[in-house]
């Protein structure tokens, strides 16, 4: 075992969290000459090379490794100096490269930092979403997110950020001001705010670890039918707890159907999309993985599902990954009738590995199938009825966020039609490119 690099397992943070274990590395040659090698590269930019070669030869889905010989690789990159562990890291991508998968990828450590916050859905701040105003041309605060030091200090929407820590925010984008505003947990920062009705004053506030709301939810009454519209914005350590509490709030409320959003979300941990997948299937596979050595492991609900009503789920084409495997799920186990446009289509999982130096590495381990056993690699999720947006809708959309799951949403719209007629609606006669699929008719609530 290697106790130097940390392993984050197939179903935790498998990339389509949580324990972490070691992770096995696998020499093809002699004991004695690896104990030599492993001497000579100890604290050498060699090390972290070397360790990239072994993971990926131990774990890669492909066996022929893109008809590479992986082991002339491995004897290239040793035979090279390295004076900067920038030099490795390039050799590393170089190598990486040969491969021809996207998903097997090195990065460096500012790189994987970046990776495991948005994977454990967790930052360093003081909790708030802000935009630069159009208008005024002012950073200003959307929402101070729940049980953040923000909210605790009565930073309110609509108030704007003129400064950090006495550096004027005119003219800064929304990046460069979260990048002075997120900082290490329990330090200070100091906040000059504008709002309305009052002067700019002061406030100074102590960073701490903020859950990032990955979920939002509200009641949508829809004519006499009263909708529970959720959100999912991507597959974080969070995101089942978050749409645990949304399913219960609405049902809550009394809602008698369901719209989940997906649009948009790129995926992240496998162990979310099946997490939730159980929230919402009672019976039936989820999804069937493969590794390398053609194991077949198959994940199926559980019978712990919240709610039986009836569910629409809108997609499109950077609804990608975990998001797929949630959706499959739902449409091969005619659980829910999705709507929208063609997915990604990625269908391969990811292991992530932290590296010595704080760099890491994601390999593509094994390759996914829908329950109907469906291979969606490049080629994404048919939607039960396509609907793809015009340039103007897209635009429309993306100017104006509020409108998104409302009226004023061409698929949102769709959706609320089917479920309102307890069935699945033809198609408008004036929109002949947006078919029914043949096994939508199938599915009744």
């Amino acid at each position: 075992m290697n106790p130097s690099a940390k392993n984050y397992s197939l179903l935790q943070v498998a990339m389509i969290g949580g324990a972490i274990a070691t992770t096995a590395t696998v020499s093809v040659f002699g004991p004695a000459w690896t104990r030599s090698v492993r001497a000579a590269l100890q604290d050498s930019p060699k090390a972290v090379v070397d360790q990239v070669w072994q993971l990926v030869n131990s774990e890669y889905v492909d066996g022929k490794f893109n008809q590479q010989d992986w082991l002339a690789v491995r004897q290239s990159l040793l035979s090279k100096d390295y004076s900067s562990k920038e030099e490795a890291y390039v050799a590393i991508r170089e190598a990486l490269q040969k491969l021809n998968d996207p998903y097997t990828r090195f990065m460096d450590p500012k790189q994987f930092e970046v990776l495991t916050s948005q994977t454990s859905g967790e930052v360093s701040g003081i909790g708030i979403r802000m935009e630069l105003n159009e208008t005024t041309k002012r950073l200003t605060i959307l929402e101070a997110i729940e049980n953040s030091p923000a909210l605790k200090a009565g930073i309110k929407a609509g108030d704007e950020i003129l400064a950090i820590d006495g550096k004027p925010t005119q003219q800064m984008k929304v990046d460069d001001a979260s990048k002075l505003i997120r900082g290490k947990e329990g330090t200070a920062i100091t906040l000059r705010l504008g709002r309305t009705g009052r002067s700019t004053f002061d406030l100074k506030l102590t960073r701490a670890r903020i859950e990032v709301p990955t979920v939002t939810y509200t009641l949508r009454q829809e004519g006499n039918r009263r909708v529970g519209y959720i959100r999912l914005r991507e597959f974080s350590a969070h995101a089942a707890e978050q749409m645990g509490r949304a399913i219960r709030n609405l049902n809550g409320q009394k809602v008698d159907s369901y719209v989940l959003d997906l649009r948009g979300n790129p995926g992240g941990l496998l162990q979310g999309s099946i997490e939730i997948a159980r929230m919402w299937l009672d019976n039936g596979a989820i999804v069937r993985t493969v590794n390398r050595q053609g194991v077949n492991e198959n994940t199926r609900a559980n019978r712990t599902a919240l709610t039986k009503l009836p569910l629409a789920v809108l997609v499109d084409g950077n609804s990608a990954s975990a998001s797929e495997i949630l959706t499959g799920a739902l449409k091969d186990n005619k659980r829910a009738v999705v709507i929208g446009s063609q997915t990604f289509g990625k269908a391969l999982v990811q292991s992530v590995h932290e590296l010595p130096d704080g760099s890491g590495l994601a390999v593509t381990i094994a390759h996914y199938y829908t329950p109907n056993g469906t291979d969606i690699n490049k080629k994404g999720i048919t939607p039960d009825i396509p609907i793809e947006l015009t340039e103007a809708q897209e635009r429309q959309l993306a100017t104006n966020p509020k409108l998104i799951g409302t009226q004023n949403d061409p698929q949102y719209a769709r959706a609320i039609a089917i479920l309102s007629s307890n069935t699945f609606a033809l198609p408008p006669v004036n929109q002949p490119n947006q078919p029914m699929s043949q096994g939508a008719s199938e599915l009744k609530f």
